[in-house]
């Protein structure tokens, strides 16, 4: 259904398709986002720019996005407030449409996301992964009021940004069960319909035998994360999406900034938990066996050093997860390993799981 007609009925519109920008400029145009056309378009290198100079949007003005900080962001939103504009499109990658976010949070006005890749599944949520002096941080913020994937555009970014959001949306799993294990272990309340999307968009790619060389595997993988980013919108938190497998990312990004991108190390992290769960609680295996033979059928990382780590960095990340994400318990503050018995786990876990 075209994205225009979704948007009377639904509070969050999806469009998936070949050609799906070319309707981008009638919904920007469109009264009820824009009563008076004052649009502005955030895009990032790469495509963004040439999207941007194909629609059909003759008076709105366009801001180039450089990085993913939260400077930049707040410049765009200082920006997007100071002109006054009704609406704003942030046309680009992850990084793009995480500032774009953030600064129509900030300036109180609605964003349609367009993603140009499937890297990550933060093209609905209502996060933003924006990076700072220490780090990288994840901001809450108001989710899109739209998505826009036109297939084509993805089928020309690199192959290895599209595959790395199959890493991210399986690692749903693994973050559903450590928020099943805080509630067991912590009283922690879960929330099950957040608990059913974030299922339903993993097990939509998990065992699909076909690849991104597919335009059905590429509309699966696209509503996938955009369902993702809906369940962390009605948990109200990126508890459904963000578990152990995501604290040993962010560690890795912290302590070894530009290893890898956020999908991979998000399927990595998955796996990695899953293991440890099969090794000391005596579950999972047949988790972790799906997760390991879904990374392997789309060519992505299962191990360290897939991703130029050695086991002591990785061992050194995983010692190090648990501080990226204070009060969030997982399978690692559950076990609570020593530095020694992780390192124990990595070796095996390399062992058990590698090629």
């Amino acid at each position: 259904m075209p994205l225009l007609a979704r948007t009377l009925t639904s509070p969050l519109a999806i469009d998936v398709r070949r050609g799906a920008i070319a309707d981008l400029g009638k919904v920007l145009a469109d009264r009820r986002i824009a009563n008076e056309g004052r649009i502005a378009v955030a895009v990032g290198p790469g495509q963004g720019s040439q999207i941007a100079a194909d629609l059909d949007l003759p008076h709105c003005e366009v801001f180039q996005v450089d990085g993913g900080s939260v400077d930049v962001a707040t410049e765009l939103g200082k920006r997007l407030r100071a002109g006054a504009y009704e609406a704003v499109a942030g046309i680009g990658g992850g990084k793009t449409i995480d500032v774009t976010k953030y600064a129509a949070t900030m300036a109180g006005i609605p964003m349609v996301a367009v993603a140009t890749n499937l890297s990550h599944d933060g093209i609905a949520s209502p996060v933003s992964s924006l990076e700072h002096e220490s780090g990288k941080a994840s901001i809450g913020v108001t989710m899109p009021i739209a998505v826009v994937v036109d297939v084509d555009y993805v089928r020309a970014a690199p192959e290895r940004l599209v595959r790395s959001g199959i890493g991210d949306v399986v690692s749903n799993l693994s973050a559903i069960d450590d928020w099943e294990l805080a509630g067991r272990e912590q009283g922690e309340p879960v929330d099950g319909m957040a608990v059913t999307f974030a299922r339903v968009a993993a097990e939509a790619v998990l065992h699909r035998p076909d690849s991104i060389e597919s335009q059905e595997f590429l509309t699966a993988l696209a509503e996938a994360l955009v369902l993702s980013g809906m369940a962390m919108s009605v948990a109200g938190s990126s508890r459904p999406a963000s578990g152990a497998c995501h604290e040993v990312l962010h560690a890795i990004d912290q302590l070894f900034p530009g290893t890898s991108n956020h999908g991979e190390l998000a399927g990595i992290g998955a796996l990695y938990a899953y293991f440890l769960r099969h090794r000391y609680l005596d579950h999972g295996e047949s988790r972790m066996a799906a997760i390991r033979e879904c990374l392997l059928r789309h060519d992505l990382p299962i191990v360290p050093g897939d991703v130029g780590l050695d086991e002591d960095r990785f061992a050194r990340a995983v010692a190090f997860a648990p501080s990226t994400r204070p009060g969030r318990y997982t399978v690692l503050e559950h076990l609570n390993l020593s530095d020694d018995d992780i390192r124990r786990s990595v070796g095996e876990y390399v062992k058990t799981v590698g090629r």
